[in-house]
């Protein structure tokens, strides 16, 4: 089965469905300043956008489990203090899912973020097209994996039938411990094309209007598309 033709389509949501890196990098410097550190100590903060908090704060800074715990919830209550003007949807993005939708296909999210956060800001940016969202739910659900665990169970979907889309190697790690290929996404700035494909995503796509060609078939980006062995 193509790429073009799997109906099960995972989406991760920070910087592949919404722009969140202006938001996410603020609100890091805001509690890490808080904390002391130096714009130099804080170093290339847009790292933060799409993994989990707590491994990033704890294995990027070298806080303890526990400090990562709580300069998580600091964060996510600064985070908070965002709207969907900080962090709106890419262009091009609802019209592409509508299209996706109007084909038969089964729209889901599967994010890092925590879960409750996530459906509230897919509801502010109108993001309708989705028969399910999973993110971090402790203890049920603590990794990318476990969220796509949870919505391919959802949506009957596997390796036969399924694919993810996300700009991070942690969307493609998610979706291969299934045995699930992966697209990697450019356009949220977060990774580099060279870092998706080491990290072992089955094609690249720089823009929105390129992943909607992968998806929907057209042959216009054909050559684009590099399988992994």
């Amino acid at each position: 089965m193509t790429l073009a033709n799997r109906d099960v389509l995972l989406f991760d949501f920070d910087g592949t469905l919404a722009n969140t890196t202006a938001c996410v990098m603020r609100t890091v410097r805001r509690v890490l300043a808080l904390r002391g550190f130096t714009q130099e100590e804080m170093g290339d903060l847009s790292r933060f956008v799409g993994p989990p908090l707590v491994a990033a704060f704890r294995d990027i800074y070298g806080f303890s489990q526990t400090e990562a715990q709580q300069v998580t919830a600091e964060y996510r209550a600064a985070f908070d203090e965002c709207t969907a003007k900080d962090y709106p949807a890419f262009e091009g993005l609802h019209s592409m899912l509508d299209e996706l939708v109007a084909r038969g296909r089964r729209l889901a999210v599967a994010t890092s973020r925590l879960e409750s956060r996530a459906k509230t800001m897919m509801e502010e940016l109108v993001f309708t097209q989705f028969n399910v969202a999973y993110g971090l739910n402790p203890p049920a659900r603590m990794t990318k994996a476990d969220a796509v665990r949870d919505t391919l169970a959802a949506l009957g979907g596997d390796a036969t039938n399924a694919l993810m889309v996300g700009d991070s190697h942690f969307d493609v790690e998610g979706a291969a411990a299934f045995g699930i290929p992966c697209i990697g996404v450019t356009y949220g700035g977060t990774s580099t094309e060279d870092e998706l494909m080491a990290a072992g995503a089955v094609a690249v796509a720089h823009t929105v209007e390129e992943l909607r060609a992968m998806l929907l078939g057209s042959t216009e980006h054909t050559g684009m598309l590099r399988y992994h062995a």
